[in-house]
């Protein structure tokens, strides 16, 4: 999502290279800019950004066609370049409200956890109305992606990939992308072989040309295969390609990029090529040394090395940048320039061989052994946030040092370069339906380390998500205690962001989970929860009577901590609803608990409430002599700002009844424990 391009003029192109063709495309594109739309020949004032449409089929060189636009417009636009792809590698369109979430974030825009796709776009299109900026959307299945994306500001402009026109947009004429012309195919395939074999023979590089369709995907294929024979000619790869009959099933416009894959592929050695069919696994379509070892079970220098043979063949192209951390932060080959993209127009071509040679539980074995390598870099990840000494740090120690990060920093990094990867590798888990346990297991991991590295608050947009999936494979398995704990997640979030009644639905239906999996902790915490729910609404007596149904479990299993909590939150709900003789009850019973325990700070603050409900009940005599109780208990907790936060309240009630010395006096007392400023504040 950076201004970076790391693209393709074929599928390898990358930043600085100089782009190759496509004069015409360029023309057609800047002249649809400059016309005059629908709405403006009416009359009327653009109501929209304009839409620049980059039609055709993967491989074609749209996705290089549409950042070379976007690079010679960019300096018009000084609110920037923002980048989203809307499809996955394999085709797959990425739902609406992550492309949103996406945008956003590339924006700097923050989006409460849960908020569905509708809020998610209005806030896209609100962020962009105060901005001159360029939104590139690649890969978009249909119009339906693209419409709610679209800034209601005319300001902005708007270039579109896809495979074929966006039906529904009006005012959108595609441009569409066809095969490089001939000197610029021949200059892309020199690129790959060497200038040398293309200039002894010029007319076969011609041939081979017009066997690849022109379209730059094969062309690349083409060239890697020529590179590596050396002794091989131009014609004779020209003539190969002639010899293969069409692959059966394939549509006219896609057998030049299906003949050559299948000449690239059938040269490769059975490790190999088994290595690169079982890439289609990697969520996202990313992949390390790491990942290629679990993937094909072999050492992690063996997939190193053939993930370098796969790119130089260019059926693998190097990853982008990925985040901020460099060379030597990361465990050895984690390195984000170890990384490698599987370019999407191969996905279908080698999920057809994957589905004729390979069996269905070697793919999953596959895939169990990449995830549980996740599982065990992620609990890596966390365990290194702990303290010297821990037991997770003991445990840490003896994993192998592939497995192991130097320091939290480099834990950290690895987990922002890695996070989309690993998030996506979290759905693809659960979606798989045989690997639930596994899959949970990742959830939890990545849970862990995002809240140890992140905070729950920051990465609560995430871990929304991923309740989420914990939710689908409870329900699923039927494990009720994983489903309960899903819905306080879920709900614990949905509360944080003001939306109260989809939280109190969470909650209710995490009591009957747990209910069914006779999980005390889990309805206990429940009946709170709707509890607290309640009390957000102000609907005091519904709080107090889910507070009193939680208080009677934890009184009845004999838990102290819990019922000083219950009693406490039950006192404030009274005291809300102006109940004072209840709320009095209630904090005195709160006050008995915290002395049981021992729990002096907490009989103080009790105290605290005691007062102040009497002095709201019209006590204020007993709310000093309460309150000066309260600060005797502040004093042995040794709770500086109680202590002050209590003479304060002292001053405030003396001034009431008629005392200003007195209350002159603590308020002096509380200046000196808080310091000027803070007793000004």
């Amino acid at each position: 999502m950076t201004d970076q391009a790391v693209d393709v003029n074929g599928p390898d192109r990358v930043a600085g290279t100089p782009f190759l063709g496509r004069h015409r495309e360029l023309t057609e594109l800047r002249a649809d800019l400059e016309r005059a739309g629908l709405n403006t020949l009416a009359g009327r004032k653009q109501p929209r950004a304009r839409v620049l449409l980059v039609a055709g089929r993967p491989g074609s060189g749209r996705t290089a066609l549409a950042e070379e636009i976007t690079r010679r417009l960019r300096d018009g636009y000084p609110g920037g370049v923002v980048r989203a792809a809307l499809s996955e590698p394999g085709g797959e369109p990425v739902p609406g409200e992550r492309s949103a979430r996406e945008v956003l974030a590339a924006l700097g825009v923050e989006a409460p956890p849960g908020e569905d796709e509708d809020s998610l776009t209005q806030r896209v299109r609100g962020a962009l109305a105060a901005r001159k900026a360029l939104l590139l959307l690649d890969d978009a299945v249909d119009a339906e992606q693209v419409d709610p994306l679209l800034p209601d500001s005319a300001d902005c402009l708007v270039v579109a990939v896809s495979r074929g026109p966006l039906t529904g947009i009006p005012d959108v004429r595609p441009c569409t992308v066809g095969g490089l012309d001939t000197a610029a195919a021949v200059e892309l395939l020199g690129r790959r072989t060497g200038a040398v074999r293309i200039t002894v023979d010029p007319q076969a590089a011609e041939s081979l040309v017009e066997e690849c369709g022109g379209q730059p995907a094969a062309l690349v294929l083409a060239g890697g295969w020529l590179a590596a024979r050396p002794t091989a000619s131009v014609a004779d790869l020209a003539r190969r390609l002639r010899e293969l009959p069409p692959e059966p099933g394939v549509p006219v416009g896609d057998r030049p990029l299906a003949r050559v894959f299948r000449l690239a592929y059938a040269s490769l050695a059975p490790s190999a090529a088994y290595t690169l069919r079982l890439l289609t696994l990697a969520p996202a379509g990313l992949a390390d040394a790491h990942t290629a070892s679990a993937l094909a079970g072999c050492s992690v220098p063996a997939a190193e090395a053939t993930l370098r043979d796969l790119a130089a063949l260019g059926l693998l192209r190097p990853a982008p940048p990925a985040g901020a951390a460099g060379p030597g932060l990361l465990p050895a080959g984690r390195g984000p320039e170890g990384r490698y993209v599987l370019p999407g127009c191969l996905v279908p071509l080698l999920r057809a061989r994957t589905g004729e040679q390979d069996r269905p539980g070697e793919l999953r074995l596959a895939r169990a052994r990449m995830l549980e390598r996740a599982v065990r870099l992620l609990r890596s990840c966390r365990a290194v946030t702990e303290p010297e000494g821990s037991p997770a740090r003991k445990q840490l120690a003896g994993l192998p040092r592939a497995l192991r990060f130097p320091s939290p920093a480099a834990a950290a990094a690895w987990l922002r370069v890695n996070r989309a990867s690993l998030l996506a590798a979290a759905r693809l888990a659960v979606a798989d339906g045989e690997l639930d346990t596994l899959a949970r297991r990742l959830v939890a991991a990545l849970v862990r380390a995002l809240a140890a590295h992140e905070g729950t608050e920051a990465a609560a947009p995430d871990l929304y998500g991923l309740h989420h999936l914990v939710l689908g494979v409870a329900e699923r398995r039927g494990l009720h205690r994983e489903r309960a704990a899903a819905l306080l997640n879920i709900g614990d979030l949905d509360a944080r962001t003001g939306r109260t009644g989809a939280a109190l639905a969470r909650y209710r239906a995490a009591l009957d989970a747990g209910r069914a999996a006779d999980d005390h902790y889990a309805t206990g915490r429940a009946m709170e929860s709707v509890g607290g729910a309640y009390q957000d609404l102000e609907d005091w007596h519904r709080a107090a009577d889910w507070y009193g149904r939680a208080l009677a479990q934890r009184l009845s299993r004999g838990e102290r901590a819990d019922e000083a909590r219950l009693y406490g939150r039950l006192g404030a709900v009274h005291a809300y609803a102006g109940d004072h003789d209840e709320a009095l009850r209630e904090w005195r019973a709160a006050v008995a608990c915290h002395r049981r325990l021992g729990d002096t700070p907490g009989v103080a603050r009790a105290l605290s409430e005691v007062a102040r409900v009497l002095e709201a009940a019209g006590r204020p005599h007993d709310s000093v002599r309460t309150c000066e109780e309260a600060l005797e208990w502040a004093s042995l907790a040794e709770d500086e700002r109680l202590r002050a936060a209590l003479h304060l309240r002292l001053a405030d009630t003396l001034e009431r009844v008629g005392d200003p010395a007195a209350a002159a006096l603590h308020r002096t007392r509380a200046k000196r424990l808080l310091g000027p400023e803070e007793a000004r504040a």
